[in-house]
């Protein structure tokens, strides 16, 4: 079977436009990128302004300049290392994260964080495409070409367009997807430097540094925050991008490149924002409807064209991310279509998220923040079982095995199973619904603070998302101590 899996691997070239390759393990011969070629995908995924955006989300738990520039450049490194861990498994298996994950979870147990992963990859570039559209039309209104009276057929235009490009980038597949993050990085990166150029007056220092410290509970919301909307939301997709590594190539260069790439922009994309909304409560206000187009209401005119395209390709940029490895899981949880077919499906269904949100929904802050939390808990319980296993490990994965389930990995790993069960119960009990109004459908969390005695809802510890940490934690020390000997005799060490 290892034979036949190999020969029906990926044989897309380097010069062909799509990408058939589906969930099959990577022909040796096609596993030729290098390292350095992670930090592309990886830096234009998150050079998005968006990054500045989401220092408003950071102050929101009363922060002051230099926490929240700690929990940032902290929160952003270790959540995006994380990442890099994970893709480690990309080098050893050549194969998609949630077929990976077969090696812990089983071959059929794995269904279960592969729903959770679909969801959160869907949410995410879902998510992103919203936000292109309403930088759009915000602009727009800035350039006086869009007002009440065209406002629908503008939106309708630009949802169109929008998800247009990122269907059809997703569609293509691996390599097309890599030639274009590499020409978007330098394109992104250059008007994002005019940006912070142009705006850099706004910033008051003295109305900075005189934000009010939070306590520890505070600090500690901000932090899991920002590593959920960051690493923690990219960490169920890092071997996507890592799977046409060579098995030869180290781990730590790796780890390296991901973490790099990926971190490198959105801490001083994050820094600056706290510098530039800490001095400006008008942008603070305006981020709750519309965290990019409210970046540019600050611009002088001449610049808002050359701001909206930079601002949609980099939002586009990580929206094909998204939705070319929501594509590959939802054929990792037994569905029969073609790689392109499947990414094809999900960008309907980004498509029709995106349209409710600009039509119906009356805020995007609360169900955002929601989403981040409520998907963050079992995508935090699998990553911590995920690093578990692949720091467990000294060999990579047994090709055959992992499409087979009566093979090493066997169809179900019950331990695994049951430890994401028992993290997402006590994770789910340990956040809460901060936007009970806008998202009322999120209120039963928060559960165990009560008998905790950690004041209940309405207490202090409610805000600091504990969950999250906690389901990351359990995942990761039943994974790595529980699991020790069943790896070791996979491997036929014991």
């Amino acid at each position: 079977m290892t034979q036949n899996l190999r020969d029906t691997a990926v044989s897309t070239s380097r010069a062909k436009l799509v990408e058939n390759a589906g969930i099959e393990i990577v022909a040796e011969a096609e596993r030729t990128a290098k390292p350095r070629d992670l930090f592309w995908p990886w830096f234009a995924a998150n050079v998005s302004v968006f990054g500045i955006s989401y220092a408003a989300f950071i102050y929101g738990f009363g922060v002051s300049f230099w926490q929240a520039t700690l929990v940032g450049a902290v929160g952003i490194t270790i959540s995006f290392l994380l990442c890099g861990v994970v893709a480690i498994a990309g080098k050893r298996g050549s194969a998609p994260t949630m077929i990976l994950s077969r090696a812990a979870f089983g071959v059929k147990g794995q269904k279960l964080p592969g729903v959770f992963s679909w969801l959160i990859s869907m949410g995410w570039e879902t998510v992103l495409a919203i936000l292109a559209v309403l930088a759009t039309f915000t602009v727009l209104q800035q350039l006086g070409a869009a007002d009440a009276g065209n406002e629908v057929v503008v939106k309708i235009v630009a949802c169109g367009i929008i998800a247009a490009l990122i269907v059809l980038a997703s569609i293509a597949g691996y390599h097309t997807i890599m030639r274009l993050q590499s020409v978007i990085t330098w394109i992104t990166a250059a008007v994002t430097v005019l940006y912070i150029a142009l705006s850099f007056n706004q910033i008051d220092l003295a109305a900075v540094f005189a934000k009010e410290g939070a306590g520890v509970t505070g600090v500690i919301g901000a932090f899991v925050m920002v590593m959920t909307g960051f690493g923690l939301g990219w960490i169920n997709v890092a071997s996507d991008w890592s799977r046409y590594q060579p098995r030869h190539v180290s781990g730590g260069k790796i780890v390296f490149w991901n973490t790099f790439g990926a971190a490198l922009s959105p801490i001083l994309l994050v820094i600056f924002g706290l510098l530039l909304i800490g001095s400006n409560p008008d942008l603070e206000a305006g981020i709750s409807s519309d965290p990019v187009g409210t970046l540019a209401t600050i611009l002088p005119a001449w610049v808002l064209v050359p701001f909206l395209i930079t601002a949609v390709l980099g939002l586009v940029s990580g929206a094909v991310l998204g939705i070319y490895s929501s594509g590959l899981t939802l054929l990792s949880l037994g569905v029969k279509l073609p790689r392109p077919a499947a990414a094809g499906i999900d960008g309907v269904i980004l498509t029709l998220g995106t349209v409710f949100v600009v039509f119906f929904a009356d805020n995007f802050l609360g169900p955002f923040q929601s989403f981040l939390i409520t998907l963050g808990v079992p995508i935090a319980a699998w990553a911590g079982i995920m690093i578990g296993d692949i720091v467990l490990r000294k060999k990579d994965y047994d090709e055959e095995a992992l499409f087979d389930p009566a093979g090493r990995y066997g169809a179900f790993d019950w331990l695994s199973i049951g430890t994401m069960v028992a993290a997402c119960v006590v994770g789910w009990g340990l956040v809460v619904n901060g936007f009970a109004e806008d998202a009322a459908w999120n209120n039963w969390q928060g559960y165990l603070l009560e008998p905790l005695g950690l004041g209940g809802k309405e207490g202090e510890w409610a805000w600091a998302n504990l969950g999250v940490l906690f389901a990351l934690v359990i995942g990761f020390v039943v994974s790595y101590f529980g699991r020790a000997k069943k790896v070791a005799r996979q491997e036929g060490r014991a």
